[in-house]
Parts: structure tokens; C-alpha cells; sequence
């Protein structure tokens, strides 16, 4: 991004709120939380407050997403934002590993176990991430792109690049195909696309966050960008026309599209390096969470 951008503002910045099980690492004490209820949590966090804690799934992704303030100019184009059913009591222990790690996140919201989604819409977030599925099934109906974030395994990743991959249909896109392809079978289904290749897919769920992802990598010289994206679709030829018309009359960049006709996508996803990966369907998720860190979008005709 250049040293000064004058387009840069603080409305068109990328938003990206996430939970505190979602950042770190709070396995054992949210077991305990279901284990022993509320008072035993409160009385665990407050006393452990000053040893730090691990670092969860997406903590390499919030890590690089706030890196990229680092090249920009006045107006840091990342913001993240911390939504937590911690209370501010025992929120303490995550602003400590907050500051203990650097990380530049200065606004959160404490709901003290109510459900952080209705704070989606006034911090103006692009994404939601949560390990908690009801917060995000909400904000899934509100119109904000959310994912439940996986128990995943998330090898460091050396490259200083954010990676990130999308499924197609039922996140970027509408699930109209997918809805085909369960009713009326494969074959009905190419079939479809083929007839209709020429006429944009649906907005799906995640559209928006793409948008203002592309926005974000826009900033960038385009062969130097801290920001690569891929589509990894079980989508094969013919199929294939449709998406990228779709992508084009849109005007959103895709870095690399992956068309597998229904291969496993983890080692796909792997190879490509991706700090996380979005897709609606279970049986998908399962196989990516082998390899990357995954977010399970709760969206469309797989998830009924």
C-alpha cells in the first residue's frame, strides 16, 4: 500500500470480529465452564489471570491480518475487533494475552454469556469468527459473512502471506446448484450450469468479505500483494464457466481457482498454504481440518 493513501478511511477499512475461543486457546477452562458452571470459570480465569494464554486456531490469521497495518499508511486499513461471553471480569486474562502478544486490538465487547452477535452490526464487521455456532447461525441471518472455527490442525505456515480459500456455492454463491445436484442428481446439474452459464450465480453469504478483501488487495501492486485468495470448489468443467463469469461481472479477484470435480480438498488446500479455509458442508470441513484452519459456514441446502 502506498505510504499515503488518500482514499484510505476509516469506513472503508476491513472489519473482522472474532471470539475470544477463536484467538486463543481456552479449551480447558470453557470444559470447566461446562463441567462446573459460571462460578467455577469466573473463579479459574481470575486466578490464572496472569499466565498467558496459548494461541488458538485463528490466531496466525489475526496475527497476519493485523500485520498488514504495518505497511500502510495514516489510516490502518485492518481492524479487528474482540466479542466475547467472557464478563469484563474475566475478560481480563484475554486483554493480558492481548497486550502480551502485540496484538492491536484495542475495542471488544463483554456479553457476560449472552450472545456477542447483535454487536456485529454496530462495529460494522465484514466477518464473524466464532468457536460458538449459535453466535454465528445469527449472524448468518443478519447478513454478515460468519464461521464457526474448527478444532483444526494448523501447521505454522512460513510464507509472511495471507492466504485464504473459499468453497463456492453456499458461500461465496448462492446454493441454487447445490440444491439441483441433491435433488435431481449430477448429470441435472451440469446440465443446469451449462443452460444458464451466461447468467450470474447468486450472492452468497460471503460476497460481501470478499468484496472488501478484494477492496483491501486492490491497495496493493498486484504482483507483490501480502494477500492471496483461491476459490476450491468440488465444481469441474463444465461447471466452471459460470464461477468465473460470475467472478468477472462482479469485478472481484480470485488468485488461484481450484476446479477438483469432488476431490478430497485438504491436501489441495495444504499445497496451497491456506491460513483458513470457508466451506458449508460438513463432510468438507471434516476433510480440511486435517490440514488447515477451518471455518464451518452453517449456510444453504447442506446444513438443512
Amino acid at each position: 500500500m502506498p505510504a499515503h493513501d488518500p482514499s484510505a478511511s476509516a469506513d472503508n477499512r476491513l472489519v473482522v470480529a472474532i471470539s475470544s475461543r477463536a484467538l486463543f486457546d481456552l479449551g480447558n477452562s470453557h470444559a470447566l465452564f461446562e463441567r462446573e458452571g459460571l462460578d467455577a470459570y469466573r473463579s479459574f480465569q481470575i486466578a490464572h489471570e496472569d499466565e498467558i494464554l496459548k494461541p488458538g486456531v485463528a490466531f496466525p490469521l489475526v496475527q497476519k491480518l493485523l500485520d498488514l497495518n504495518k505497511l500502510a499508511g495514516d489510516v490502518p486499513p485492518v481492524e479487528v475487533i474482540l466479542l466475547s461471553r467472557n464478563s469484563g471480569d474475566t475478560g481480563l486474562r484475554i486483554f493480558n494475552a492481548i497486550q502480551h502478544y502485540g496484538l492491536e486490538i484495542s475495542r471488544a465487547a463483554f456479553t457476560s454469556g449472552a450472545p456477542t452477535s447483535d454487536y456485529i452490526a454496530p462495529f460494522k464487521a465484514d466477518l464473524f469468527l466464532s468457536a460458538n455456532a449459535e453466535d454465528v447461525g445469527r449472524a448468518l441471518k443478519a447478513g454478515v459473512a460468519a464461521a464457526t472455527i474448527l478444532p483444526s490442525v494448523a501447521p505454522p505456515r512460513m510464507s509472511e502471506q495471507l492466504r485464504i480459500a473459499f468453497d463456492g456455492d453456499a458461500v461465496i454463491f448462492g446454493d441454487e446448484g447445490e440444491r439441483v445436484s441433491r435433488e435431481e442428481g449430477l448429470e441435472a446439474f451440469h446440465r443446469s450450469e451449462s443452460e444458464h452459464a451466461d447468467e450470474p450465480l447468486s450472492v452468497g453469504p460471503f460476497r460481501g468479505f470478499l468484496t472488501a478483501l478484494h477492496r483491501l488487495q486492490a491497495a496493493f501492486p498486484a504482483e507483490n500483494s501480502p494477500i492471496r485468495t483461491a476459490l476450491v470448489t468440488a465444481r469441474s468443467a463444465p461447471a466452471h464457466k459460470r464461477v468465473i463469469l460470475t467472478l468477472r461481472r462482479w469485478g472481484v479477484r480470485i488468485d488461484e481457482a481450484l476446479f477438483l470435480g469432488g476431490r478430497d480438498k485438504g491436501p489441495f488446500l495444504d499445497a496451497f498454504g491456506a491460513d483458513i479455509f470457508f466451506d458449508d458442508s460438513p463432510a468438507n470441513v471434516e476433510s480440511a481440518r486435517k490440514h488447515v484452519a477451518t471455518g464451518h459456514v452453517p449456510h444453504g441446502v447442506s446444513n438443512r
